[in-house]
């Protein structure tokens, strides 16, 4: 028995079905990187243009696949069903701002950087990669569905060594998810205002250029998906520190952890990458917000105290 009295049962098969859905959509999700994304107005889009490309798209596939093989295991099974559960919302809401790119986002054309690179959306044709990316978000939905209900049936629990900083690891968790969510809804890259000059007067004037869409600017199906995914980043934020024991608090912060430090490295891709977007101060908040939940993860699973009694 470990020196925080942890006890771990038998895990139902439940959960570790849950497991292996984890694993199958860590795989999807990392195979989607490489073939074709998206053709959107005659652009082809990949999502696998270089190291920082890469790294942005491998780290939440490379994650789950990670946990969901301990989970499959049998090994500290409420840390994957944690994971599984809180991945499982994130990715709802993933699942229809996709669903919206490939399908309606040609009703209202306009500018998106995908991957990078800047397109406007007159017309969208989907490739494999979007096809597997959108598997991989199905099958973390379904993972979750599970984890939700496989979690009664699952026995682990310890002394409660994480008991006496719960509160401020969930005050800390709840800042984060705010300002995560503020920085999520405004472009992580955007294009510069441009100074032009009237020829007749000499004087300057700025001119905004149209950059590509915030979160919360598209219709439909992607509305409500930001919406779900701002919702979910706040309350998963609070709910996870809660969970009993500590290595399932540890499991449900990083799995907001590799979400929303994804998010911010895709927006440093996107700036990099691109000649004509720069980097915002949202996008580098962004970053900034998935660096500090890494910071929660890791205090979350160092972190033993003596409960009071």
């Amino acid at each position: 028995m470990p020196a925080d009295g942890l006890v771990v049962g038998d895990p139902p098969v439940l959960a570790r079905v849950t497991g292996v859905l984890l694993v199958l959509a860590g795989l999807a999700g990392a195979a989607a990187l490489f073939p074709t994304y998206l053709v959107v107005g005659g652009t082809e889009v990949s999502q696998s243009a270089g190291a920082l490309s890469l790294l942005a798209g491998l780290l939440v596939p490379l994650t789950a696949a990670a946990v969901g093989g301990g989970l499959a295991a049998g090994r500290v099974p409420r840390l994957g069903l944690a994971y599984a559960g809180i991945g499982g919302a994130l990715a709802l809401g993933l699942l229809l701002i996709e669903l919206y790119r490939a399908s309606t986002s040609t009703i209202r054309p306009g500018i998106e950087v995908i991957a990078g690179q800047r397109v406007l959306t007159s017309s969208v044709d989907v490739g494999p990669g979007w096809v597997l990316g959108v598997v991989a978000l199905g099958l973390t939905v379904l993972a979750g569905v599970l984890g939700v209900a496989a979690w009664g049936r699952t026995v682990m629990d310890d002394a409660g060594t994480l008991d006496p900083v719960r509160p401020a690891l969930a005050g800390a968790a709840a800042v984060l998810g705010v300002g995560a969510v503020l920085c999520l809804v405004l472009p992580a890259a955007d294009l510069p205002d441009r100074l032009v000059t009237d020829p007749t007067t000499g004087l300057q004037v700025v001119v905004e250029q149209e950059g590509p869409q915030g979160l919360l600017e598209r219709p439909g199906l992607a509305l409500l998906g930001g919406l779900l995914l701002a919702g979910t980043v706040v309350l998963c934020s609070v709910l996870a520190p809660s969970l009993r024991p500590r290595l399932a608090a540890v499991g449900g912060l990083l799995a907001i952890a590799a979400v929303v430090f994804a998010a911010g490295l895709g927006g440093l891709r996107d700036a990099v990458v691109s000649d004509e977007l720069e980097w915002t101060l949202p996008g580098a908040g962004l970053l900034l917000a998935g660096v500090g939940y890494v910071v929660l993860t890791v205090l979350a699973w160092r972190l033993r105290r003596a409960p009071a009694r």
